[in-house]
């Protein structure tokens, strides 16, 4: 009788629902906030046309509306509940972010700083940075700074006087420096997503940059200060986030995913997409004969030096990391290709990177995000990670605020005006 039970709705509360648009599938969790944990109560899938989506972005929005309303109808009659809280992820080769670190000399160091002081603080600081971010990303993209949107923005460090501290209320101290992650992504690419929220008639609590709650999803490893390297294989895409002692240092995405492969693949065997996508999947599984296997990974195997070309060209491009990590994890429907991680263990292509030592490569796995509980049991593989992360950072905005994270949304949304 599980199966028939009736969805109860629910108006915001601990409720809400995750939705990661896919080049290939849209993927949508009904998560419940206890704390600072999440349950997965129900996961809803639905497969996207070829026409729906490309390089990330959406290119039909009545067709992705209507794959969003099949995959939440699936997740909501699995948890037997619904929310009108919505969490959105947001991809594409476009889609930007860095993080920039600026300092702020207050006039009387000697007396505490107190909520108005930080406000002023956080205000011109995040000004600041928006504004050089944006320039760059103008020039980086071709678009006008005007037709660029801030997709989302978070306090990645806080000092006084060198000190690292959580919550600069009631210290003392000359300089203040505040690092702030930006993400940016062209206006018709965010307003694109707005627009499928509104069809939804959902309450979006947030659009936020796939790559950073990516790189968000492991905040709890190594006490808070992990550094690795995040590479996320989606259809179109591959997103690459960089974290450095516990604070996200930059994102980029590029063109390739595992479309690519799949179109290399029906080339090389004369079939269509559908049936090279099938005899993709049957490989990475290991299920095909020894004379297709051969067949198919000497195919492979070529677009995957041109996918480690990209990678190699991407982190070359991310200029203030004076450092990589040394730990790289992989995730998303393209990492199971068994090539993938070969071509990251075995080819030099770190060579003019700023890497310390070899890279080690290894798998993200769910069971890795630790406050993230799927009761599900349905999300078993990488493939599943970026929608998870997803859930984790819908806990930050539906649990209890820290002061300084409320702030900046209040600027956040002066500038998404």
């Amino acid at each position: 009788m599980g199966f028939f039970k009736k969805i109860q709705k629910q108006a915001g509360g601990k409720f809400f629902i995750t939705l990661d648009i896919g080049t290939e599938v849209v993927k949508a969790l009904v998560c419940s906030a206890e704390g600072d944990r999440a349950r997965i109560l129900g996961v809803g899938r639905q497969k996207q046309r070829l026409v729906d989506m490309s390089s990330g972005a959406v290119t039909d929005i009545a067709s992705v509306i209507n794959n969003c309303n099949e995959a939440i109808r699936i997740a909501e009659k699995m948890a037997g509940v619904s929310s009108d809280q919505l969490i959105m992820g947001i991809a594409g080769e476009l889609v930007k972010g860095s993080t920039t670190t600026i300092s702020y000399t207050r006039r009387e160091p000697d007396t505490k700083i107190d909520l108005a002081e930080l406000k002023n603080i956080v205000h011109k600081v995040q000004w600041k940075a928006f504004d050089e971010v944006r320039s760059e990303m103008a020039f980086e993209t071709g678009y006008n700074e005007i037709d660029i949107k801030l997709v989302n923005a978070a306090i990645v460090d806080v000092r006084i006087d060198g000190y690292k501290v959580a919550n600069p209320l009631g210290f003392q101290g000359k300089e203040v420096t505040i690092s702030i992650f930006n993400a940016f992504a062209p206006l018709v690419h965010y307003g694109s997503l707005q627009t499928i929220a509104a069809e939804l008639d959902l309450d979006l609590l947030a659009i936020t940059a796939g790559p950073y709650a990516l790189a968000r999803c492991l905040t709890h490893e190594d006490g808070g200060n992990l550094s690795a390297i995040f590479v996320d294989i989606g259809g179109g895409t591959t997103d690459l986030a960089v974290v450095s002692n516990g604070s996200v240092e930059g994102t980029k995405m590029f063109t390739l995913g595992g479309r690519t492969f799949t179109k290399r693949l029906a080339q090389a065997l004369s079939v269509g997409f559908e049936d090279a996508e099938k005899i993709k999947l049957a490989y990475s599984n290991e299920k095909l004969e020894k004379q297709s296997h051969r067949i198919v990974r000497e195919a492979m195997k070529s677009d995957c030096e041109v996918w480690i070309s990209g990678v190699a060209l991407t982190l070359a491009e991310m200029e203030k990391i004076d450092i990589l990590p040394s730990k790289v994890y992989l995730c998303g429907g393209g990492s199971l290709l068994p090539e993938i991680k070969e071509v990251m263990e075995s080819r030099d292509w770190t060579q003019q990177l700023p890497f310390t030592k070899k890279p080690s490569i290894s798998f993200l796995e769910p069971k890795m995000i630790s406050n993230i509980v799927d009761e599900t049991k349905l999300l078993k593989t990488p493939v599943d990670v970026p929608t998870m992360a997803l859930a984790n950072i819908g806990l930050e905005y539906i649990g209890e605020e820290q002061i300084l994270a409320k702030l900046l949304k209040k600027v956040v949304r002066l500038m998404q005006i």
